[in-house]
């Protein structure tokens, strides 16, 4: 029998001046302003963690990485992402795809989404399609950025059965 999932995370964080900026796996240097949080603040890899614990019924983001840990203060997300892919994969998991929307004023994702798809891709181990908007300048994601994430999972897939899906 095979078992087929999906879920769903959110994230958000505060903008701040003189925290660098990562989001999507990626630095962006040139931002005066960046994430605050207990790791880097990478909205989206903490989005992506969401997802991937909520497809598999792992727990949250909370719950695995909690900010009485020092072990994850100042963790790159995705650090947290690769350590979450192997509490999946461990389970039995395989992880199909996974997309994910950065919801804010900055960064401007456009000219490295392609980039951005590739590191998360990377570290997920599947394909990743990174999308961005802006809600021009109004509510939270004027003074932060959110990101929301959907996750497709797997189990009872065995060997080269397991790209059936993809």
């Amino acid at each position: 029998m095979i078992e087929i999932r999906t879920g769903i995370g959110t994230d958000v964080h505060q903008l701040s001046a003189g925290v660098p900026m990562h989001v999507a796996g990626l630095s962006f240097p040139d931002e005066t302003v960046g994430l605050v949080g207990h790791s880097d603040g990478d909205v989206a890899c903490h989005a992506i963690c969401d997802a991937l614990l909520s497809a598999t019924g792992l727990g949250d983001i909370g719950s695995i990485f909690g900010t009485a840990d020092p072990q994850w203060a100042g963790a790159a997300g995705v650090a947290l992402l690769g350590h979450v892919v192997d509490l999946v994969t461990g389970e039995g998991w395989t992880i199909q795809n996974v997309a994910v929307q950065v919801v804010g004023q900055r960064p401007r994702m456009a000219a490295r989404r392609a980039e951005a798809e590739a590191a998360l891709a990377q570290t997920v181990g599947a394909p990743v399609s990174v999308s961005a908007t802006t809600t021009d300048h109004l509510g939270f994601t004027g003074r932060g950025v959110a990101a929301i994430a959907s996750a497709l999972v797997t189990r009872g897939l065995k060997g080269e059965d397991s790209s059936l899906i993809r």
